[in-house]
């Protein structure tokens, strides 16, 4: 199997103290996990501006995979033998920013036994969550990263997390916080398959690193405008490295 590039949507949904609701398109990529580099799975056409990097993410050596299996040792999961998917964006004309990375750990025998969720914020500081999903692919956890200057510490997130098709994907994830509504955070994609479709994914494709960043920023921006109380940061987080 290879890096398979995906159409994908992101969508926040906030109700309280104001409402305010973004969606945005980009390009996500499932990818098996293996000895090899991922990027040699990556198109020929895309392999100058799209990249998989082990140092964007969480572990500090070389290899993707085995940065995982390190993570998933020290809490307590042994990974021999097990196949691991990543959904996750991708390095973009050098530039990567994964708010989401999510990590499947299948038996040899196939049922999901684990999910790893990777959460990095604009700070450059970076949380995994290890989740035990059920039958149904949801689980719930209790939150450990600062991630948006507009939320504080408190809360837990539920999580839908079914493992990809090969025709897409569909994740929510929601935080629930003592008084207050919750704060909804969906990310689905799709194979192209119409021109049109395949058209948006290219166009989104070289630079969709930098945009998510941008994005991002910019709705900080607008919420700050519309007066959102900022929450305030924690003096330090143990960033995953």
């Amino acid at each position: 199997m290879t890096a398979t590039p995906f159409l994908a949507t992101v969508r926040h949904v906030r109700t309280t103290p104001l409402r305010h609701d973004f969606t945005y398109r980009t390009c996500s990529w499932v990818t098996p996990l293996t000895d090899t580099d991922p990027s040699l799975g990556i198109p020929w056409w895309q392999r100058p501006f799209v990249k998989f990097r082990a140092a964007d993410h969480l572990g500090t050596t070389d290899s993707w995979r085995a940065n995982i299996e390190a993570f998933a040792q020290c809490n307590g999961l042994d990974l021999r033998g097990c196949g691991i998917t990543a959904l996750s964006g991708a390095a973009t004309l050098g530039h990567a920013f994964d708010p989401l990375t999510l990590y499947w750990v299948t038996s040899p025998d196939g049922p999901v036994v684990a999910v790893i969720a990777e959460v990095r914020n604009t700070y450059g500081e970076r949380h995994a969550y290890v989740i035990r999903p059920d039958e149904r692919g949801r689980a719930s956890v209790g939150k450990e990263l600062y991630v948006s200057p507009f939320n504080d510490m408190s809360g837990s997130y539920t999580m839908s997390l079914p493992r990809p098709g090969t025709e897409g994907f569909d994740i929510h994830v929601t935080l629930h916080r003592p008084g207050q509504a919750p704060f909804v955070t969906s990310w689905s994609g799709k194979r192209p398959t119409t021109w049109r479709e395949h058209l948006t994914l290219a166009a989104h494709l070289p630079l969709s690193a930098q945009l998510v960043s941008a994005r991002i920023r910019i709705q900080g921006i607008y919420r700050w405008a519309r007066r959102l109380p900022i929450q305030p940061r924690p003096t330090s987080h143990e960033e995953l490295s």
